[in-house]
């Protein structure tokens, strides 16, 4: 992780002012930055074989010492996570001569560059060297597709809130390919695109994705403001979708506008990338989302499965987390640290709605979205022991502390379990508005009032706190609504057993059921024996999870190991099953036969309770608030 140089609280506070003051009321757009001579940058995404994209820049400045950034801070990563690392063969000129340039020790992504008098624009080229596998990040070229974020190819100057800023961006693209992004196009020449010139905000927020196999799909036929799928893929044949798949993709959008009651973006593209060699995605942004799945999504689509919730959850962001931010997440520009105390609202509420939204949507069926609530629940009543001693408020830290690393031991660690957390915490306050309210009012008012404000505008910077938050759930029911959020927040009460205010209760039997088998066939063949063992298992028989005081756990199984056998036979899923259901009635313990390093042993798993998978189950007697929550609004 690279240090930053030191900011003051007073400082931080004065930028978010600065920059708060520069972007002025409610807009549609514009450039926002007065006219002034923009900055540019050519991208030149061609070099497809290598992986690697030649970028190009002129950027106006005056006389003396400049400092150009390179984004470090990113919107959607929570962290410092800019990929400063991948670039390389850093040149600077200015009238006609080469210009020397050294990097502050403190600051590593700040460049510091001395201009001679008389020189009022400096010209900089280097090499943005994309991952060539994926253990060095994510894979965004491929032979046939690509994923540019703008933030990994631009340097700009210090000193401005990033919506003062002009730039005026062009890509030349690989012969044949087709492009998607929320940018309007300006200009074509051959395989060039030049987009009209935004704020440096909008640039960032705007990617690419492009490729040789593309559809587009209008998601809102006839409708004022336009919404489409932009769709990529490994080979054409992955690109052809069923009719009746298509129309719930048109419901998602549909019930998102029906809930929010307004719309914050004067176009919304969903960038879809179907594929097996470019890595998966899941970014979200005002007016497009960035997202990945496998090859199948359309072709193998199964209704009686349904589809998973990341569309859902990306386009919620549109309104939660762009349209709206929290306070301590908005930063005037790129290179200011972020914090991260509200992600229980900014992913938590979201995660609530894209969960939601994709069941009315009817992408899911409601047997599966209630499987999926299941596994939630499951999670956090019997499977994150880690919450006896950490908060899901300090989870928020944890994009800057972990930035995403795999844990040896999540459940005892914790990760950014804000997002499934708060998941539980907005559903139990949906429950709670319904109670109260005798089932009249519920969480959708609170998301219609709260985020839905301002129909049509799309660059304001209406930024929020906890005061906020609770000011508006009060005004959809008065309660004591702070100190029912800080009790779960911060540890002092569970939010878990909150799924039995909604009239369902969690039980476990030893069918997995259409979402866990889904997600096991998802991870190649990977097994999920959190509840019952407590471990996960690959395919291969490498144990990729253990949860912390399980039977797994307890006996002296570690992640890492590889599980050889099973009873003295082979490992297989299969294999594992019928040890795991036969010891229900066999007092003996299940013997593995694990390898950890170079050294063999074998492990006895003292457990007789057999498979267990979590699904919910309705409590007789009770308001049913669930069905009604995961119900079409029509």
């Amino acid at each position: 992780m690279s240090k930053v140089r030191g900011v003051s609280a007073v400082s931080i506070v004065i930028a978010l002012l600065a920059g708060l003051l520069a972007c002025g009321s409610p807009d549609r757009g514009g450039d926002g930055a007065g006219g002034q001579k923009p900055v540019s940058v050519s991208v030149d995404v061609t070099n497809l074989p290598q992986r690697i994209i030649g970028v190009k820049q002129s950027i106006p400045v005056s006389a003396g010492e400049v400092t150009l950034l390179y984004p470090q801070w990113l919107p959607g990563n929570h962290s410092p996570s800019g990929p400063i690392d991948k670039i390389a063969g850093i040149a600077f000129s200015g009238g006609g001569k080469k210009l020397a340039w050294k990097r502050d020790p403190l600051n590593v992504y700040a460049l510091k560059v001395t201009v001679p008098d008389g020189v009022d624009t400096v010209d900089a080229a280097f090499s943005y060297l994309t991952p060539t596998d994926s253990t060095q990040g994510r894979v965004v070229m491929t032979p046939n597709m690509l994923n540019l974020q703008w933030n990994a190819v631009l340097l700009y100057p210090a000193g401005k809130p990033a919506a003062e800023i002009p730039f005026t961006a062009s890509v030349t693209y690989p012969p044949g390919f087709e492009a998607g992004t929320a940018l309007d196009v300006d200009r074509r020449e051959g395989d060039t695109v030049g987009y009209k010139t935004v704020p440096l905000d909008v640039l960032v927020d705007s990617p690419v994705y492009a490729g040789r196999f593309h559809k587009q799909i209008d998601l809102a036929p006839g409708a004022d403001v336009p919404v489409r799928l932009q769709v990529f893929a490994d080979a054409p044949e992955q690109l052809e979708a069923k009719p009746e798949h298509i129309e719930q993709h048109r419901a998602l959008v549909q019930q998102a506008v029906k809930l929010y009651g307004s719309q914050h973006y004067d176009h919304y593209d969903f960038l879809l990338s179907l594929s097996d060699q470019l890595s998966s995605n899941g970014l979200e942004h005002q007016r497009s989302s960035e997202n990945g799945e496998p090859t199948d999504y359309f072709t193998g689509w199964n209704p009686a499965v349904g589809s998973d919730d990341l569309l859902g959850h990306e386009y919620t962001h549109s309104w939660n987390g762009k349209f709206r931010r929290p306070a301590d997440l908005w930063t005037p520009d790129f290179n200011t640290p972020m914090q991260d105390s509200l992600m229980w609202v900014y992913e938590g509420q979201t995660q609530y709605w894209g969960n939601v939204l994709t069941g009315r949507a009817g992408l899911r069926p409601a047997e599966v979205s209630r499987d999926a609530l299941a596994s939630v629940v499951a999670t956090y009543t019997d499977g994150r022991p880690g919450l006896s001693w950490r908060s899901l408020q300090d989870t928020t830290n944890d994009p800057i502390i972990a930035q995403r690393r795999t844990k040896p031991y999540r459940s005892w660690q914790l990760s950014e379990d804000y997002y499934q957390g708060g998941q539980l915490v907005w559903l139990g306050v949906d429950a709670r508005i319904r109670e109260l309210t005798g089932n009249t009012k519920s969480l959708d008012d609170f998301a219609r009032t709260f985020f839905g404000v301002d129909a049509g505008t799309w660059r304001t910077q209406n930024t929020y706190d906890f005061d906020k938050v609770v000011a508006a759930l009060n005004g959809v029911v008065a309660d004591d609504w702070a100190t029912y959020l800080r009790d779960r927040l911060d540890g002092r009460e569970p939010f878990a057993s909150t799924v039995e205010k909604t009239g369902w209760k969690l039980v476990y039997d030893n069918n997995p059921g259409a979402f866990l088998t889904e997600q096991m066939k998802a991870a190649q063949g990977a097994a999920n024996y959190t509840y019952s063992l407590g471990l996960n298992v690959s395919a291969t028989g490498k144990v990729t999870d253990v949860r912390w005081d399980g039977p797994a756990f307890t006996a002296k199984v570690g992640t890492g190991m590889t599980v050889l056998a099973v009873n003295d036979a082979a490992y297989s899923q299969a294999t594992m099953q019928t040890a795991i259901e036969g010891a229900k009635t066999n007092p003996a313990p299940i013997r593995l036969q694990v390898k950890d390093f170079d050294q063999t042993r074998t492990i006895e798993i003292d457990y007789h309770d057999g498979l267990r998978y979590p699904h919910l189950q309705r409590i007789e007697g009770t308001p049913d608030y669930l069905s009604q929550i995961l119900a079409s609004r029509p």
